[in-house]
C-alpha cells in the first residue's frame, strides 16, 4: 500500500500510471539500438538463408523479436511524451543523447523491411512513418548543429545517426519496396554526409582530449557507415559486385579491426546498454558480403562472408545475454547517461 505524508492513498490506476511513467522516463532513445542490431541480424540471416540455401527460418524469428522490442520501445516513448515530457525535453536538448532520437525513425523503417514480405501495404505505411520521422528529425537536428557553439567534447560518432544512418536505411528499404531511383537519391545524401562528418569526428579523436569511459560505447557507431552504406549500395545498384562496394566493405573491416584493438579500452565503460551501438555495423558487415555472394561474387568475399556472419551472430547473442543480465540484476537503468 502506498500512502503519502498527508495520508492520501492513490487509486490503483494512479499507481499503475506512475510505474509506467517511471519506466518510460528512464528509457532513452539509445535503446532503439537493440532494434537496429536485431533487425540487422535478421536481415543477415535472410541473406544467408537465400545465398546458402538454408532450409530454416531463423531470420523470421529474429525479426519477430526485433519487431516486439520495437513495439515496446515505441509505446514507452509515447508514454514518455505524455507522462514524462520534461524527461523527453531534456533528452532532446542533450548534446549527445539527442542524436539517438533519430533511431526511432530508422528502427521503424527496418521493421517496415521485415514486414514487407508478409504485407506490402503494411511495409509501405511503416516506411512512410519511419521516413517522415527520420527526415524531419535529421533536418531539425542538422540545422541545430550548424548553429555552432558546441562543446567539442560532445562530438562523437552519434552525429552519424540523423543523416547518415537515416539516409542509408532509407535507401535500402525504399529499394526493397521497388523504388530504387528514390533509393539512389537517399544513398547520395548518406554517403556525402558520412564523408563530411567522418573528417570532423577523426579530427576530434586525433586532436581532442581522450574520450571518457561513459562515452566510449558511442564509438560503436563509427563501425556502421561503411557496411551499412555497402548494404544500401547493393540495394540501389541491383547487387552486381564491383570495386566500390568491395572498397566500402574493406573500410568497414578496417574500422572493425581498429575497434577490436581498442576493446580493452572500450570495456572500461563496464557492461552497459550503450554497446548495442556496435550491433548495426557488426550485422551489416555480415549482410553485405553474404548478399554479394548471392549475386555471384567470389574470391575474397567468399572468405570474408562466413567469418563476418559468424562474428555478428556471436556478438549479438552476447549483447542479448548482457541485456537480460542487466535487466534481471536491476542495472539496465543504473548507469548515468553518456556525457553527464
Amino acid at each position: 500500500m502506498i500512502i503519502d505524508s498527508t495520508g492520501y492513498q492513490p487509486k490503483p490506476q494512479e499507481v499503475h500510471t506512475s510505474w509506467i511513467a517511471g519506466i518510460a522516463a528512464r528509457t532513452p532513445a539509445a535503446y532503439f539500438g537493440m532494434v537496429l542490431g536485431l533487425a540487422g541480424l535478421g536481415n543477415a540471416w535472410r541473406a544467408a538463408e537465400q545465398t546458402w540455401h538454408m532450409g530454416i527460418a531463423v531470420s523470421e524469428y529474429v525479426l519477430a523479436l526485433a519487431a516486439a522490442v520495437w513495439a515496446i520501445l515505441v509505446l514507452l516513448f509515447l508514454a514518455k511524451a505524455v507522462l514524462a515530457s520534461d524527461k523527453l525535453k531534456a533528452e532532446i536538448n542533450h548534446p549527445v543523447q539527442c542524436c539517438f532520437i533519430g533511431l526511432i525513425g530508422v528502427a521503424t523503417m527496418l521493421i517496415a523491411g521485415a514486414v514487407e514480405p508478409y504485407s506490402y501495404a503494411a511495409g509501405v505505411v511503416l516506411f512512410v512513418v519511419g521516413f517522415a520521422f527520420t527526415a524531419i528529425f535529421a533536418v531539425w537536428r542538422t540545422g541545430g548543429l550548424w548553429h555552432g557553439e558546441r562543446d567539442p567534447a560532445t562530438t562523437t560518432a552519434v552525429l552519424y545517426l540523423p543523416t547518415v544512418a537515416g539516409s542509408f536505411v532509407t535507401a535500402t528499404i525504399v529499394s526493397s519496396l521497388g523504388f530504387q531511383d528514390w533509393g539512389q537519391l537517399a544513398f547520395g545524401a548518406g554517403i556525402f554526409s558520412w564523408l563530411a562528418i567522418e573528417s570532423v569526428l577523426l579530427h576530434r579523436l586525433l586532436t581532442g582530449p581522450m574520450t571518457p569511459p561513459a562515452l566510449r560505447p558511442t564509438l560503436g557507431v563509427q563501425l556502421a557507415p561503411a557496411p551499412v552504406g555497402a548494404v544500401a549500395y547493393i540495394s540501389v545498384s541491383g547487387g552486381a559486385p564491383d570495386i566500390f562496394v568491395h572498397a566500402m566493405i574493406g573500410y568497414g573491416i578496417l574500422q572493425l579491426i581498429v575497434l577490436l584493438r581498442l576493446s580493452s579500452w572500450l570495456r572500461e565503460a563496464g557492461a552497459v546498454m550503450g554497446f548495442w551501438a556496435f550491433s548495426f555495423g557488426a550485422t551489416s558487415i555480415a549482410t553485405a558480403p553474404v548478399r554479394l555472394l548471392g549475386h555471384g561474387d567470389t574470391s575474397a568475399i567468399s572468405v570474408v562472408a562466413p567469418i563476418t556472419f559468424a562474428l555478428a551472430n556471436v556478438f549479438v547473442f552476447g549483447l542479448t545475454l548482457m541485456t537480460i543480465w542487466l535487466l534481471i540484476s536491476g542495472r539496465m537503468y543504473g548507469q548515468p547517461a553518456p556525457g553527464k
